[in-house]
């Protein structure tokens, strides 16, 4: 099995063949580019020329702007010269999906043309058809027919070419042959890329969207080794997760899919999609960039995907090429295959239940039963009862203070292994001692039910680490607790949980992530992008954030729809289920699957979000779609429970699954219309005063 990066131990750029749009260079390791895409009508010239500048001026470095008609595709080159005219000279993109004739026209215009392969000229009518390899290898000819036009133009021009799959348009043949899967998302691009290749044309960026950001990384991954094995070489990578939605979920989820991969050295260009205006998608890009750009760079081989001093293990006996030979490695799991990591369960945590949220109270001076609101409690002294949210952490980590108040029945202590030992009455029977390294090796009384060990991985000192691994190997009540003071901290936890692995040691695995970050934003990314690469790889059976709130400039995230933090256990614990939310490892919340807009929605979805969101983020579990068009909404609605998408100007067309149930809905009625059909379909509950809080005693 070919890897699809150089190195899962050490930070290294993927060095991608080299791209020119307009003057801008991307790929070959050059710095990874920035950008965005208007949300005005491309045919309203000025406006969509001012709103391309604040993109610019807050750092885009390419500007997408769709042009779904030939009208469109013309009047680019009116906003390309008014903007010249302005002084600005930032490349544009124009974005095509079902009319070939408007790439053919804007590729004269522009500098780059984005072409979706499952919609520019495949039968897109999502029936389940059969075919046979001589109607597939006819269908073929009719995209290269079609499709090779658009080659010869780029190339005549210097035009560059953006092949971007979506997993939710993806066309009926691939559906036929591949299904729903991050494989036919490959194979989708690798046919068009295929006919460009056969005339030579090279200009080529390509990506793989998703709204699940599972399926995203995989497709992602697939097409690095894909293109490797069949090429031996790899061309660059735009990253997004597309319909990511808004506020802090869409920028945790777009950090979590693009985290993931950049973690590993992969991306060229991205954008992270937001229903927001877009500009505000800019400073995001921005802080994801930055993590990368101070890293060492270890240079692999000759480019190759797999560094043979990884030393990492294959589980199904596959073997990695290199310098041409086959190379014995020992990469314990499939990562193009999600599989949850095996561990046995200590008490709550492990086995295959939902990971576990750890709530760090360590910088708190005294813990009162009024912060315990923040972290999803909330005492009723009338009832005498606790109301616990679907998003209450499962444990407190009180570090060395004694709580001296009742718990509710559902919250467990991890408090330093010193201070358990003092413990007695009904705190001592909810609390479980947090042993440091070799305090684990060296402690004399230990839980007889849950003890928790945790390591530094990046500093421990390797005979310590190992005793450790050893005991643990035979302790059915150690639950490791991962963190990095590192700068590649990701692959210093991967590669022990792999190490794990490869000796069949099941001790169910808390990642902990501590943040110096200054900048709420910055941590945000940071917490999504570590967690979310290891969570994606079915690492982790609970989760554990820090961050030390004295070190910290600000408390209020920027961007439009964004609540200021004022309590930072409330963040911490918040970003905790959202990114588990977004790698669908433990659903607490209703989930949105929005687009971020663009020339052809057709009506406002920021607003529409946002009363869609107000009246059904109660709903547990349920995933709901709102799309702006036709492009991407049927697809989508595969990932989706409820679909609401615009199909004309003031109208809707409401979705279950991929099914319309409703035609053309009045957009002022639209809304109560989903919740009826929501109803209909037994998935609605009525919301209550506390949000549907269980109450325990």
């Amino acid at each position: 099995m070919q890897l699809y990066c150089n190195s899962l131990t050490e930070y290294s750029r993927l060095k991608t063949l080299e791209v020119k749009v307009g003057d801008l260079l991307l790929g070959n390791l050059h710095p990874v580019r920035v950008q965005t895409m208007t949300t005005t009508d491309t045919m309203d010239t000025i406006a969509t020329v001012e709103q391309s500048i604040r993109c610019i001026e807050a750092g885009a470095e390419l500007v997408r702007i769709t042009a779904p008609s030939k009208k469109e595709a013309e009047n680019l080159l009116n906003i390309k010269n008014e903007l010249h005219k302005r002084g600005y000279k930032t490349p544009l993109v124009a974005d095509i999906h079902f009319t070939p004739n408007a790439a053919e026209i804007a590729a004269r215009i522009v500098e780059k043309v984005r072409v979706n392969p499952g919609n520019y000229v495949d039968k897109k009518k999502f029936e389940q058809i059969e075919y046979t390899d001589a109607e597939y290898a006819e269908e073929i000819d009719r995209i290269r027919e079609r499709f090779t036009p658009l080659v010869k133009i780029c190339k005549e021009y210097g035009t560059a070419m953006r092949i971007g799959t979506n997993h939710g348009s993806l066309s009926d043949r691939i559906m036929s042959r591949y299904g729903d899967s991050p494989m036919g998302m490959v194979e989708s691009a690798m046919e068009f890329l295929r006919i460009a290749r056969n005339k030579n044309y090279n200009n080529i960026v390509l990506s793989m969207k998703a709204s699940n950001t599972l399926v995203m990384v995989q497709a992602y991954r697939l097409l690095v080794n894909t293109m490797f094995e069949e090429f031996n070489e790899i061309y660059p990578l735009h990253l997004g997760v597309t319909e990511a939605g808004d506020g802090e979920d869409g920028r945790i989820k777009s950090a979590v899919g693009i985290g993931t991969l950049m973690e590993d050295g992969l991306g060229d260009t991205i954008r992270v999609s937001l229903t927001e205006d877009p500009e505000f998608e800019i400073p995001v890009c921005k802080d994801l960039v930055k993590r990368y750009e101070h890293r060492n760079h270890h240079s692999p081989v000759k480019n190759l995907l797999h560094n043979i001093s990884d030393k990492l293990h294959v589980s199904n006996g596959h073997r990695s090429t290199v310098n041409g030979k086959k190379s014995p490695v020992t990469l314990s799991y499939n990562p193009f295959e999600y599989k949850r990591r095996q561990t046995h369960e200590v008490n709550n945590i492990g086995r295959m239940l939902m990971p576990v949220v750890v709530a760090d109270f360590m910088q708190k001076e005294k813990i009162n039963t009024e912060d315990l609101q923040v972290i999803g409690y909330n005492y009723n002294i009338v009832t005498d009862k606790w109301n616990i949210a679907d998003s209450a952490a499962d444990y407190i980590y009180t570090a060395d203070k004694i709580l001296g108040f009742h718990l509710p029945g559902t919250l467990k202590i991890v408090c330093n292994a010193k201070t358990w030992l003092k413990l007695s009455g009904n705190e001592a029977m909810v609390a479980f001692p947090l042993f440091e390294g070799v305090e684990y090796l060296d402690a004399e009384q230990k839980s007889s039910a849950q003890n928790f060990i945790s390591m530094d991985v990046h500093t421990i000192d390797t005979t310590i680490k190992q005793k450790i691994i050893d005991l643990i190997a035979t302790d059915v009540t150690a639950v490791l607790c991962l963190y990095s003071t590192g700068k590649n901290s990701m692959a210093d936890i991967r590669q022990t949980i792999t190490a794990l692995m490869k000796r069949n040691i099941k001790t169910p695995v808390i990642i902990c992530i501590d943040s110096n970050c200054s900048e709420v934003d910055e941590q945000l990314i940071q917490f999504s992008a570590e967690a979310g690469a290891l969570l994606l790889d079915g690492f982790g059976d609970g989760l554990w954030l820090m961050n030390d709130p004295k070190k910290m400039k600000n408390i209020k995230l920027s961007g439009r729809n964004y609540i200021p933090v004022t309590n930072n256990h409330q963040f911490l614990n918040a970003t905790s289920f959202s990114i588990l939310q977004a790698t669908r490892t433990r659903i607490s919340k209703t989930e949105y699957i929005s687009c971020p807009s663009c020339g052809r929605t057709l009506f406002d979805l920021q607003e529409t979000t946002a009363k869609i969101r107000a009246v059904t983020n109660h709903l547990k579990g349920v995933k709901i779609a709102i799309m702006g068009c036709i492009v991407n909404g049927p697809g989508e609605m595969a990932d989706a429970d409820f679909g609401y998408v615009g199909s004309g100007v003031g109208k809707i067309t409401l979705y279950k699954g991929k099914d319309i149930i409703k035609r053309n809905v009045d957009n002022n009625v639209a809304v109560d219309e989903l919740i009826n059909l929501i109803k209909e379909y037994s998935a609605w509950v009525e919301p209550t005063s506390v949000a549907d809080l269980m109450e325990v005693k």
